[in-house]
């Protein structure tokens, strides 16, 4: 089923744009082109946005002056209509932007090549489709709006369908990314449908091996060898609650609720040390045990919303037996834990959040803040586990490969388990969790 039928109504508000409203932001929506002067902008190559924001505050200013001297020199105005010649720095947005829904039109000439880059990350491509444009060989017969850059059949490297007008005549654009996850129409028409942008700044290596692409980034318009026309170029920042909202829509067939909001119907294990009221279940600060679904699971997917409170400390337990602790008996625990924490350090690098604790560790910085609801999905198949934290793959890893464990790998007995209970192993923190379900795979 496709992803339009599948977000929510508020998220399907495409905007209309008229000749009338150039550059004017839809109710919502901030122009990141003012129409006027290039104001908001400063100029960037093909070049790690982690690099330039490690810079010192003075480093930063020299370079984003220089690069305002080559921009001066192929970027330019007018009447409403940002242009560029085809060469120089790329045009970069001074602000970085995590979760967010973009609308862009743009018009090019025969044989350009171009494109833009969602948080400093290459690319969701701009070309001439043409077969006299001489690119047919790398892609360009199916079209602009592919993420170019991801590996050869990847989901998003080449566009669902051919969806760009004539040339000479305007595009438009309408790109949301949620996470590292990336969903595109051009013209009207669905060309990329929540597909993974991979981090080209760490190519090369397979998934889980790869860290995602940065949280936070700039907005840029590639330069490529022809003449490119932008204009009404929007954006609207996404929150927390939007973004959980959009995940929990996205491919939600099959998924059933095991907690029902109000008690613990169908759980077993101290449920006394946990509250289930308002409909979110959580740990009793200072209580803990691992409660646990009377129901087994083989292997699944199991969606949630969780938050961590400071220090906050829990997991989830997976394929359980029942008794014992989760983290050694059971396939793992999943580590939930405030990994901003001071008190939380120097752990090892398997015990912060989304880690296989003390076997596999997860990538960090994509958790939302103390305090805020995050959206969280697990995949559990054979001997494989894959953690995807707010639309960023944190984790993906075979239990029956495991390389460094933080103890013998041998105490992890239960890693191989095939079947088990699924819950969560509280740790004297009151960490709360809600819309739980899960779907069982064949």
């Amino acid at each position: 089923m496709k992803l339009m039928k599948l977000i929510p109504v508020f998220l399907l508000a495409a905007v209309t744009v008229t000749g009338a409203d150039l550059n004017k932001p839809p109710k919502g929506f901030k122009a990141l082109f003012n129409g006027k002067d290039l104001k908001g902008w400063w100029g960037l190559g093909t070049e790690d946005p982690e690099k330039w924001m490690a810079l010192g505050k003075k480093a930063l200013a020299e370079k984003k002056a220089k690069s305002l001297e080559n921009i001066k020199q192929h970027w330019s105005v007018k009447d409403g209509i940002l242009i560029n010649d085809g060469k120089g720095l790329y045009l970069s947005t001074v602000k970085n932007y995590g979760d967010f829904e973009l609308y862009v039109d743009y018009k090019t000439v025969a044989k350009a090549d171009s494109g833009i880059y969602l948080r400093g990350v290459p690319q969701v491509q701009i070309w001439d489709y043409t077969k006299e444009g001489g690119k047919w060989n790398i892609g360009a017969d199916k079209g602009s709006g592919g993420l170019w850059n991801n590996p050869k059949g990847n989901s998003g490297k080449d566009p669902l369908v051919l969806a760009d007008k004539p040339l000479g005549q305007w595009n438009r654009f309408r790109i949301i990314m949620i996470g590292e996850r990336v969903t595109i129409w051009l013209n009207g028409k669905l060309i990329v449908e929540h597909a993974r942008l991979n981090n080209f700044w760490d190519r090369g290596k397979k998934l889980g091996e790869q860290k995602p692409v940065i949280r936070r980034g700039p907005i840029e318009l590639q330069t490529h060898g022809g003449e490119i026309r932008w204009r009404n170029i929007f954006i609207r920042e996404i929150d927390g609650t939007e973004a959980n909202q959009y995940l929990a829509h996205v491919n939600a067939k099959g998924f059933k609720s095991i907690f029902n909001g109000k008690d613990f119907t169908g759980w077993a294990g101290p449920i006394n040390n946990y509250t289930a009221k308002n409909g979110s279940l959580g740990c009793k600060k200072g209580k803990g045990g691992t409660i646990y679904t009377k129901k087994e699971y083989s292997d699944f997917v199991a969606r949630m919303e969780f938050k961590v409170p400071p220090g906050g400390n829990n997991g989830l337990a997976i394929r359980y037996p029942g008794g014992g602790d989760t983290a050694y008996v059971g396939m793992c625990e999943l580590q939930v834990l405030d990994n901003t924490s001071k008190g939380y350090a120097k752990l090892h690098p398997a015990q912060y959040h989304g880690s296989a604790y003390g076997m596999v560790p997860a990538h960090r910085g994509y958790m939302r803040k103390p305090g805020e609801w995050n959206f969280q999905e697990v995949t559990v198949k054979g001997s494989t586990i894959r953690v995807e934290l707010n639309g960023v793959t944190i984790l993906n890893a075979d239990l029956a490969n495991v390389k460094n464990p933080m103890a013998k790998i041998e105490k992890f007995k239960g890693r191989l388990r095939k079947k088990g209970h699924f819950g969560f192993a509280g740790h004297g923190a009151a960490v709360q969790f809600r819309n739980i379900s899960i779907k069982e795979l064949n």
